[in-house]
């Protein structure tokens, strides 16, 4: 009989599902929690896939998965974040304070999550849509020496 789950029992399904199967949007995933017979919302499960702090990996031929970050320290933040500007981000721009990160397709969220874990005082915040990230330094000034690293970042 289908139900719904605590929270807690709902994210860990998701966690074994990505785990064993190639999901690659969160329609995808609502189905298969469906099929486990589990009642969930789309708006639900994409505030778990943040909670869970899930990325989409490329698989070849275009296509992605989801996946479980790897990124656990401070500097494995830096290693992974270098690795996503070299191999999807197109082009960083600035007016005044704001930064324009453009990435590939369905790359945005995973970059952004790692500007996020970066924790740093002169980021103010990002938000994150399929391609495009707006990164907020606090002042104009740092907000042009960011751009400046995240530009030697994207060039290796």
């Amino acid at each position: 009989m289908p139900g719904k789950l605590s929270k807690e029992q709902r994210q860990k399904r998701i966690q074994d599902i990505i785990a064993r199967e190639s999901v690659s949007t969160q329609g995808e995933l609502v189905e298969f929690l469906r099929h486990e017979d589990v009642l969930v919302t789309q708006a639900t499960v994409s505030r778990d896939i943040n909670e869970l702090r899930l990325v989409r990996v490329p698989v070849g031929k275009g296509r992605h998965r989801y996946a479980l970050s790897q990124s656990s320290g401070h500097g494995d933040v830096k290693g992974e974040l270098a690795r996503l500007f070299q191999n999807f981000v197109q082009d960083v721009d600035r007016g005044e304070n704001v930064l324009v990160v453009r990435t590939a397709e369905g790359h945005a969220s995973g970059v952004a999550l790692l500007l996020d874990r970066l924790r740093r005082d002169d980021i103010v915040g990002t938000i994150a849509g399929e391609d495009t990230i707006f990164v907020v330094a606090r002042t104009t000034d740092e907000g042009e020496a960011l751009m400046e690293e995240l530009h030697a970042l994207m060039l290796g």
